[in-house]
């Protein structure tokens, strides 16, 4: 088939990658956001999927909305069979829905209805979700709402990042999306709508969302700790600073109130609302991450988080 790609990050550049590896449909053109200002020099740069697009010499689409009337006239020209999409960024309109004979097919990083949104891994661990998955379905103008065409499972580790799961579903997201654009090109496969029950949303996480309640249980800050690596990142006040727990394990030590901290020779824990987190791996503010006993032997005694 023919093909216009939609993507934004590099997580959808590694699943263009992937269908580009694959050789079985034509890429005619990537539809990607517009290069975004970086580092101190706000210098423009392109999205990972416009990189790896131009680097393969082919076309780079990047309107400041969807809804640009050129788009849609280029898309037409392009007559792609299908738009895969993976994390574009953007709402893509109605009018744009119905050109390809195919549709628009999203790749969506949990077992829909459960975690509609842009941040649904981060949520299947906030939430403690054991299993999560992959799902392929058709855009719809209603938020990750349209038929499904294709679901695979993930069982989420015990301490596993929010990084850690998004690399892994990507892989198997790229193996799914390529065997569904395969069925839909021999007409195997079958749109199934999504059930009216088990709707959950997923919004895309805050870093004011991610400061640590030390009132809270050690299990669903280890949780959070988890959600928010690799970004935005678990926080904490120390000192009117701001600072990061990257990695943290619930303990069996007691009697810490919540936020107090006690250093030992091989572990640093922290008391919560109901039991002790073990940090691992921190990061104070204006230096870099450490692992946590590292940055205890800095400590006189006890201290508190705020």
């Amino acid at each position: 088939m023919r093909l216009v790609f939609a993507g934004t990050p590099q997580v959808a550049a590694d699943t263009l990658a992937h269908l580009l590896e694959r050789g079985r449909h034509e890429v005619a053109a990537v539809l990607t956001r517009p290069d975004a200002a970086k580092g101190r020099s706000s210098r423009l740069v392109p999205s990972p999927v416009a990189e790896l697009a131009l680097d393969q010499g082919i076309e780079v689409l990047r309107p400041a909305r969807a809804g640009d009337p050129e788009l849609a006239s280029r898309l037409a020209e392009l007559a792609p069979d299908c738009c895969p999409v993976v994390a574009y960024g953007g709402l893509i309109p109605r009018a744009l829905l119905t050109q390809p004979r195919c549709g628009w097919v999203n790749v969506h990083f949990s077992l829909l209805p459960r975690w509609r949104g842009a941040a649904p891994v981060q949520h299947a661990i906030l939430a403690g979700d054991e299993v999560t998955g992959v799902t392929v379905f058709e855009l719809v103008e209603a938020l990750d709402a349209g038929p499904v065409l294709a679901t695979t499972e993930y069982h989420l580790g015990a301490d596993e990042t929010a990084g850690e799961a998004l690399a892994a579903l990507q892989a198997r997201g790229a193996d799914l999306l390529a065997d569904t654009l395969d069925a839909l090109e021999s007409g195997a496969v079958v749109a199934a709508p999504q059930p009216a029950d088990g709707i959950t949303l997923a919004p895309k996480l805050t870093v004011d969302g991610a400061r640590i309640d030390w009132t809270r249980p050690a299990a669903g800050i280890a949780r959070q700790v988890r959600a928010n690596n690799p970004s935005p990142v678990a926080w904490t006040g120390l000192g009117g600073e701001r600072f990061r727990v990257l990695l943290a394990v619930p303990a069996a030590e007691a009697g810490l109130e919540p936020g107090e901290v006690r250093p030992g020779k091989r572990e640093v824990l922290v008391g919560t609302g109901d039991g002790s987190l073990e940090l691992r791996l921190v990061q104070p503010a204006g230096k870099r991450a450490l692992p946590a006993v590292d940055w205890g032997r800095g400590l006189r005694g006890p201290g508190r988080f705020e």
